[in-house]
């Protein structure tokens, strides 16, 4: 266990000792938890003594999932005074009380650290909250922890062991542990699949939500680039940042993402969201798949690979055939070239996107060459399984000024834009449906990851919105399928992905781990 958290979970269990046996609140969802507090059956610092004890119990010992990478100091005291301002006045909203574990990429101004699991930051307190934080607390949410993820948003190697970080070691998927979590938000999917939590913040740049969602059975929204802030968050690139939320249902994803959104003046591209705040999870209906039409696309990592994940595929349209939808199979997006043309995108924005990150929130370096010399001099321990080329490759790049820049935004960004809007427009589509992920690897310190199918570029290149759900199982292994839609149409795709739930009931918890922890 790391130090740090192992000193604070001492601390904050030993004030949290209660007496009497705490209740069992696994896989209990917000709405659940919330209804209680209104009912004066749970107190908040009851919940987060839960949720303290029970990552202690599997997440740093016992099976050692190691998703959590650091706990804040002071939940219960939060929680204590939330408890007393819902006795006295009220709720604030649906997440008054609620504990929230964060990505440690995601800025607080608290006692706890934001290192981007990388050892270089490993003393960083940035001044600020995060403007997605101060949403949060505002919101009446408890920030009770940071979670484990890939070493700088897994943009260090292209060797790299999605879910390790030279300060959290290697996280593991919640229904094998000998499987990987996928990355980077790695930390948050876990959690939430083990119920250290009931809701969790992710970012992504390309599939960081998504992936690890979907690999670990649960719901993760990428949203619209813009659509919340992504001030106070370590970058990897401006064009295709965004943090979002990672729940076991769409309903608490979509109360959580209520909570986070916001006009944020030190993040101009939210200036372009049509509603400064919006209530995602109203007006939610089982019957939101009607008359609704759905485009499949197939050719992209395709479901084929695997027989498995193709029967996945098919029972999820015919579940949503069931439910009244259009299906439009075999909707065809050409994207040729657009991979690479992504990457030099994301190596140029990170080289000048990570410095204006280190002055704003005061880190203790201020340059890419820094962490590159910081790596090599201490390989031992922050580079023991792969190494660094993509942060050498970021920078050897020149400035955001450059023709091979601005050529390459235009191959991805632009392409992948008015390819996905001419599918959406000429099949007058509501939603693109495809697989998310396949059955997750083997970890693997020796030879790196191991992606074959995946379809978060369609969004995440393009800035469009995209929401992935349980659907299935290949050999006991969580299959999601993703929702991607025109830009800030999150409104429509959670109604989707709501009725998409309702009508599939696909997910199931991690028996295995449930197994365990009931018998101890």
């Amino acid at each position: 266990m790391h130090r740090a958290l192992a000193a604070a979970t001492a601390i904050l269990i030993s004030v949290a000792s209660c007496g009497g046996e705490p209740e069992n609140f696994t896989e209990a969802s917000v709405a659940d938890l919330h209804d209680r507090m209104q009912r004066r059956e749970l107190r908040s610092e009851l919940l987060v003594h839960w949720y303290l004890d029970r990552i202690e119990a599997i997440d740093q010992n016992g099976l050692e999932l190691n998703s959590v990478i650091e706990l804040n100091p002071d939940a219960l005291m939060i929680a204590r005074a939330l408890d007393e301002e819902w006795r006295e006045s009220g709720p604030r909203g649906p997440l008054h009380g609620i504990p929230v574990l964060l990505k440690a990429n995601i800025d607080t101004a608290d006692k706890m650290r934001t290192s981007a699991g990388s050892l270089l930051l490993a003393e960083h307190t940035p001044p600020q909250d995060a403007f997605v934080v101060s949403q949060l607390r505002d919101a009446g949410a408890i920030i009770l922890g940071k979670t484990n993820l890939s070493e700088w948003a897994n943009f260090r190697s292209s060797r790299s062991s999605s879910g390790w970080s030279s300060i959290g070691g290697q996280t593991r998927n919640a229904y094998n542990p000998l499987r990987n979590p996928c990355g980077s938000s790695s930390g948050s999917a876990v959690a939430v699949a083990a119920s250290l939590a009931a809701v969790a913040i992710g970012t992504e740049t390309n599939g960081s939500i998504v992936c690890p969602a979907g690999h670990n059975g649960i719901v993760g929204i990428k949203p619209t680039v813009g659509l919340v802030s992504r001030s106070g968050i370590i970058p990897i690139a401006h064009s295709q940042d965004t943090a979002g939320p990672m729940a076991r249902t769409v309903r608490d994803a979509a109360i959580l993402l209520s909570a986070m959104t916001g006009i944020d003046p030190d993040d101009p591209a939210s200036t372009d969201a049509p509603v400064a705040s919006t209530n995602y999870a109203a007006n939610l209906a089982a019957d939101a798949l009607n008359g609704k039409r759905i485009g499949v696309i197939r050719s992209h990592y395709g479901a084929g690979s695997n027989p498995g994940v193709e029967a996945v595929m098919s029972a999820g349209i015919e579940a949503m055939r069931k439910q009244n939808a259009e299906v439009i199979d075999n909707i065809e997006i050409d994207m040729k070239g657009v991979s690479d043309a992504e990457y030099e995108v994301l190596l140029y924005e990170f080289k000048a996107d990570l410095p204006a990150y280190f002055a704003r929130s005061k880190a203790p370096v201020s340059t890419l060459g820094e962490v590159i010399a910081f790596n090599e001099a201490n390989k031992e321990t922050v580079m023991p399984f792969f190494g660094q080329d993509v942060l050498l490759a970021a920078e050897a790049k020149g400035d955001l000024s450059t023709d091979a820049y601005a050529e390459a935004v235009k191959m991805s960004q632009r392409v992948v834009r008015t390819r996905l809007q001419k599918a959406l427009d000429e099949h007058r589509l509501d939603a693109l449906l495809a697989i998310t992920n396949g059955p997750a690897w083997m970890t693997d310190h020796a030879n790196g990851d191991s992606f074959h199918i995946g379809s978060s570029s369609y969004a995440a290149v393009s800035g469009y919105p995209n929401i992935t759900v349980p659907a299935g199982f290949v050999s006991g292994l969580p299959i999601g399928l993703s929702f991607i839609g025109r830009p800030f149409s999150e409104q429509r795709l959670i109604g989707i992905a709501y009725a998409f739930e309702q009508a599939t009931a696909a997910r199931r918890p991690p028996g295995w781990l449930n197994a365990v922890t009931d018998s101890d």
